[in-house]
């Protein structure tokens, strides 16, 4: 499809499993500033359901839960084994503003003689606004300042928070950048079975977990009340669904034409938040997207969708390009960008559900019941 970029990412680790690039496919140009900076596009998120595609055929009656916690007793001998998709299409705007990492071996993208207790992966979805700028730089380098930290590995949870200050910083730091560019932040950090999701931003981070959709991240719009609060607190106003009038999102990287100065508290906060879980044999796949996808489709939607295409074909790429399409198809106003990550090499298994052989009776007294019923209709 021209102006769309799918890749597959298929590497099955076993210590020794062949190197998966991470994707550059803008080069090393980071200066975007001659784009004009659009306002974003209104929240439609009213509009999240699942109505028209023909190719779900299952019930979506599940409800996503977010911030899910895996009981600690499911099965330990579990062992993910990690290969991932992607596609990114413009879509109708002008211009191309997200970008998006996969690293499905995480030991080959860290410095030599880290020492990391077990295998892993990494992946991220980056939507930026005001040109590419900050989110081409937060691709180029979130890793690095993750892995670089001091706090790296033995506390994971603070090197990711330590790399996301980092990398604002130094958004506001580089005379090469434009200061009024801007990024969401979405990421998964995995090592072993346990997977940390960080989030800034509206983008977000689904888990398919036998067919159920399983929000890992939370929508940062400013009309959330958790939200609202915090940046009304901090002196803030919401126009519109618009934090001060200008920006659809109520935590981003950059944007300092709007921080202000660095080391003062600004309503739009750059500060993550972060969720934990264990994988399981039930965890099957997680989707990364940005909010152009969950603006036409519920995360239910996208886990069913999903599921159904790798049952076909156990191909992540097409699965992630199955969703661009259909969400192309509602007529997403926005870039879009999907991250399929399978943590199996085979198929999800066909859920059966049994039979109940229960058999069942009625009363004497309820069956009279029904007779004059039926008599009097």
């Amino acid at each position: 499809m021209a102006g769309t970029d799918c890749l597959p990412h298929s590497t099955i680790l076993s210590g020794k499993g062949v190197s998966a690039a991470m994707e550059d496919h803008d080069g090393d140009t980071q200066g975007n500033s001659n784009q004009p900076i659009g306002k974003p596009p209104r929240d439609v998120s009213a509009m999240r359901h699942c109505t028209s595609s023909t190719l779900l055929a299952e019930s979506e009656a599940d409800i996503a839960i977010i911030g899910f916690q895996t009981p600690t007793e499911e099965k330990s001998e579990f062992s993910p084994i990690f290969r991932s998709g992607s596609c990114s299409e413009k879509g109708p705007k002008q211009y191309m503003e997200d970008e998006f990492i996969c690293v499905d071996i995480l030991q080959e993208h860290v410095a030599l003689g880290t020492n990391l207790p077990s295998l892993g992966a990494f992946y991220g979805v980056f939507d930026g606004h005001g040109g590419t700028d900050a989110a081409s730089f937060t691709r180029k380098n979130i890793l690095k300042f993750i892995t670089a930290d001091s706090n790296f590995p033995s506390s994971v949870k603070k090197a990711i928070k330590c790399a996301f200050v980092k990398a604002d910083h130094a958004l506001a730091d580089a005379s090469a950048l434009d200061r009024s560019s801007g990024t969401t932040a979405l990421i998964a950090l995995i090592m072993g079975r346990t997977m940390l999701i960080a989030n800034v931003g509206d983008s977000r981070a689904v888990l398919g977990k036998r067919g159920r959709a399983i929000e890992l991240s939370k929508d940062h719009k400013p009309n959330c009340t958790s939200e609202r609060l915090r940046i009304e607190k901090l002196g803030g106003v919401i126009y519109d669904g618009y934090l001060n009038g200008q920006l659809s999102v109520a935590r981003a990287l950059g944007d300092w034409h709007i921080k202000g100065s660095k080391g003062s508290k600004s309503p739009l906060s750059s500060e993550p938040e972060l969720e934990e879980i264990v994988l399981t044999e039930d965890d099957e796949y997680l989707i990364l997207g940005c909010d152009g996808l969950w603006d036409v489709m519920s995360s239910q939607c996208a886990v069913t969708m999903v599921r159904k295409e790798l049952m076909q074909h156990n191909d992540p790429a097409r699965s992630a390009k199955a969703l661009v399409t259909e969400a192309l198809q509602r007529n997403s106003c926005d870039n879009l960008t999907v991250l399929v990550v399978c943590f199996s090499s085979d198929p999800p298994p066909k859920i059966v559900i049994p039979v109940s052989h229960k058999r069942r009776s009625i009363s004497a007294e309820g069956l009279d019941h029904l007779k004059g019923f039926l008599n009097e209709r």
